[in-house]
């Protein structure tokens, strides 16, 4: 699974304006609104919904969010980097500036865990992170996150 197939380049996105995880999670379900079509409560329902089973912040400034929800019929990504890293509550305690958040369909199932540890991968590496972290053109980080794939696949 490539994430070009998950991830538009209008997905991706420089936030300066979010405060919160709460605040972030709400940019997210807007952004995935405006660019696959989510109903915004539903998806950023979806995504407390997870979060409160536990954290999605998985260390190093990198979280996943990612939820089930019904408005999709495949695996679709949003892609933010925060100008200002906020608490997400991650498992390092470290605050995060670079957030992935997948939505899958409700019956998704090794679509969703594929795509989950593909963005993970990806996200794991430090120099695609210390790239990520040093541009804020979003078609730059587009291509960041989708270059070379096919050398990283598993």
């Amino acid at each position: 699974m490539e994430l070009s197939n998950i991830l538009k380049p209008e997905a991706v996105k420089v936030i300066s304006t979010a405060s919160s995880k709460k605040r972030l999670l709400h940019e997210i379900g807007e952004i995935a609104n405006t660019v696959y079509g989510l109903d915004t409560s539903r998806a950023v329902d979806a995504l407390l919904e997870r979060e409160s089973l536990g954290p999605t912040g998985v260390g190093h400034g990198v979280a996943l969010p990612h939820a089930r929800v019904g408005d999709v019929d495949q695996v679709v990504g949003v892609f933010v980097m925060l100008e200002k890293p906020i608490d997400f509550e991650a498992v390092d305690r470290q605050p995060v500036d670079i957030a992935f958040a997948l939505f899958a369909p409700k019956e998704a199932g090794v679509e969703h865990l594929k795509a989950l540890a593909r963005v993970s991968r990806t996200l794991r590496d430090a120099d695609v992170c210390a790239k990520l972290r040093a541009n804020s053109d979003p078609a730059t980080l587009y291509t960041i996150l989708t270059e070379n794939q096919s050398a990283q696949a598993v």
